[in-house]
């Protein structure tokens, strides 16, 4: 067993998921997939915001 089998067969089974039929697995993992993307694209907003206000908070300080 390579290191990716062993991480694949840790999720499924810290989920539970060995014990479901192969289409709710997949509804599973879809919804896990689309909850991942949400975070990751609302963090990258924050973080592009909290940039953006970084920088001009930092600008207008040093034309003062």
């Amino acid at each position: 067993m390579n290191w990716v089998q062993r991480k694949i067969y840790l999720y499924n089974v810290t989920f539970g998921l060995f014990m479901l039929d192969w289409w709710e697995r997949c509804l599973f993992n879809i919804l896990v997939i689309v909850l991942m993307w949400f975070i990751f694209y609302n963090g990258s907003r924050y973080v592009t915001d909290f940039c953006k206000r970084y920088v001009a908070s930092i600008l207008s300080l040093s034309l003062s």
